[in-house]
């Protein structure tokens, strides 16, 4: 295969910069791998600060500057617009260079350094696949389950708010819409056909971004990911791909305070309305 463009963009709101630090230095390095493996040939960067503080989007920019300072990736950066919202925020650049991939990620996500080199081949050689997942745990190396089936309400409320050990007498339940039966596996498997992708991480062929639109606007915050997953396995297929192994800080509305709280309910029922509701 001939080597690959891709784009890619970061959307930042009030960041930890000390783990933003972490995602741009294991970004740099799964660039660099692919470029030298000749996977990879041009490459696109784009930060994009919602933060609408000017102070915050310069330190955004000076991190960015200091990495890719010498490396091959084109950055660039955007700011002062606002709060515009996760997904409006990462369609001001989705279709902006033509690459022919696009990687959507969090600024609290480390990527592996054979994520992308992994990715874009693996996407390469499977024509009928348009966007993939990774695998994905947390600091401590504990499995998160990101790939997900198509939620029912009371799975969302069992896993965002039940106790624990309510949690626990659902357990199986719990397991099944975290698709465990399909990352847990061992060896691992590939799974082609996910209907839930994080927003977290997701790389995508150009051909699905623009048969999709990208991100529904509509979704200021939470479930953006869902809708387009759903979005895109109407044109195409998605893929969870366990070569592509990521670890991802966040995550967790119902800790996060009353807004996002709401937030979480009021996109809730933005994408059953959209997709058609499940309760249980």
């Amino acid at each position: 295969m001939l080597p690959s463009s891709l784009q890619i963009s970061i959307v930042t709101y009030r960041p930890d910069l000390a783990l933003l630090q972490r995602t741009l230095d294991t970004l740099g390095i799964a660039i660099e791998a692919a470029q030298d493996a000749r996977v990879l040939r041009t490459v696109h960067l784009a930060l994009i600060d919602n933060s609408a503080d000017r102070g915050i989007a310069e330190r955004v920019i000076e991190l960015g500057r200091a990495r890719f300072a010498d490396a091959a990736v084109h950055v660039m950066y955007l700011h002062g617009h606002a709060n515009i919202g996760y997904g409006a925020a990462h369609n001001l650049v989705l279709h902006g260079t033509g690459a022919d991939y696009h990687l959507v990620l969090n600024p609290d996500a480390e990527l592996a350094a054979d994520a992308l080199l992994n990715g874009v081949r693996w996407l390469d050689a499977h024509a009928e696949v348009g966007a993939l997942a990774p695998d994905v745990s947390d600091a401590a190396g504990n499995r998160r389950y990101l790939c997900k089936r198509y939620p029912a309400v009371f799975d969302l409320l069992l896993r965002g708010f039940a106790p624990r050990f309510v949690r626990r007498a659902f357990g199986t339940r719990l397991a099944r819409y975290e698709m465990r039966d399909i990352v847990d596996a061992d060896p691992p498997r590939e799974a082609i056909g996910v209907p839930i992708m994080s927003g977290a991480f997701v790389l995508a062929k150009r051909d699905a971004i623009d048969r999709t639109g990208g991100f529904d606007p509509r979704f200021f915050l939470y479930f953006e990911d869902f809708d387009w997953s759903v979005r895109l396995n109407a044109v195409t297929r998605n893929a969870f791909v366990p070569s592509v192994r990521i670890v991802h800080h966040g995550g967790d509305a119902a800790r996060k305070g009353l807004r996002h709280i709401r937030w979480f309910a009021a996109s809730g029922m933005r994408f059953y309305a959209k997709h058609g509701w499940k309760w249980i």
